[in-house]
């Protein structure tokens, strides 16, 4: 791969170029780490999009919401990326990656760009290099990237760490059902949107999310929030009905954190969360690539399964057993 030139054609908008470079930094091959790396550093960080995180459990209309919204933002003269995450197989390590079959009109916009990614052994809610990805799209001159999350519970927030804004997606008259995802999320959320307000749903939606606003109010107001937010307000997707009053709620905020600061502060903030993931990724890396340490592991897990040791003494004894040595600079 040329990288000037790659990284030319993705500024310029090659849509093609883009999605060679996604594929690319999404690779776990060690040359393939190198040319991303260089290829990132090439782009720069003088683009920023306007990065959106959506999250809610399966089955709520994550992927509807986004194609209304979606279409709703190209209408208006945006240009959109979506980034899909896709649960992955704990048996096979496959996903199916069909998020964009259900986004059909989004998907033939030439103002939008859809791409779905496995999530991998990535916990979560989102995949290891979907944080780079983004990098991508914002370099290919995209104003709005979504990010939509596999259907989580309550700990998978990490989007909330790559994103400006985290909207959180409910369907109505939840009830007890969804009490495993209020707190986690509902204390990183940006937004409540309770979904499928359409129809015979319509009251439920309505109840729901004046339901999830009173929760809301009773939660300790956080500095980084103008008054009124964190707030709930009723969608359908299928009707595209609410969709562009959603759209104004996240444009005050956005507008309220760009003029008080608060928006470089969190990205600063979030890069260095990523920093700090990326060093434990390393290690972890290193731990099960170098064959001294492997045979070390692998002696260790024998006496941990034989129960001849416990798993956090046999993690310290390895853990300290690298340092004594210097096994972690070995390779260097």
């Amino acid at each position: 791969m040329d990288i000037a030139t790659t990284a030319q054609h993705i500024r310029d908008g090659n849509r093609r170029a883009l999605a060679r470079a996604i594929t690319l930094v999404e690779s776990t091959k060690p040359a393939d780490r190198t040319t991303a790396s260089d290829l990132l550093a090439a782009l720069g960080t003088d683009r920023q999009a306007l990065r959106i995180g959506l999250s809610g459990t399966p089955g709520v209309g994550k992927s509807t919401f986004i194609e209304s919204f979606g279409k709703m933002l190209t209408g208006i003269g945006k240009r959109v990326a979506v980034l899909a995450v896709d649960p992955s197989s704990t048996r096979s390590g496959g996903s199916i990656l069909g998020d964009k079959t259900r986004m059909d009109l989004l998907s033939r916009d030439p103002n939008a760009f859809i791409r779905p990614s496995p999530s991998q052994s990535q916990l979560g809610g989102v995949a290891r290099r979907t944080r780079e990805a983004i990098a991508l799209c914002e370099a290919a001159g995209f104003d709005v990237v979504l990010i939509e999350t596999v259907g989580v519970g309550q700990s998978e927030t990490a989007v909330a760490e790559m994103s400006d804004l985290f909207l959180l997606l409910l369907a109505p008259a939840g009830g007890d059902e969804l009490q495993g995802v209020k707190r986690g999320i509902m204390e990183t959320c940006d937004m409540i949107l309770v979904n499928k307000a359409d129809g015979d749903l319509k009251p439920q939606a309505i109840r729901t999310c004046a339901d999830y606003a009173g929760a809301l109010r009773l939660m300790r107001k956080r500095p980084h929030d103008p008054e009124g937010f964190p707030k709930a307000v009723a969608v359908s997707a299928l009707q595209e009905d609410g969709i562009a009053a959603a759209w104004d709620e996240m444009c005050s905020l956005t507008d309220w954190r760009r003029d008080t600061g608060i928006w470089d502060t969190r990205r600063t903030t979030q890069a260095r969360f990523w920093f700090h993931e990326e060093v434990r990724a390393g290690l972890l890396n290193r731990l099960t690539s170098d064959a001294a340490i492997k045979d070390q592991l692998a002696q260790l897990e024998e006496d941990v399964a034989t129960g001849k040791s416990r798993p956090s003494a046999a993690a310290d004894a390895l853990i300290s057993q690298l340092f004594a040595a210097g096994g972690l600079t070995s390779g260097d």
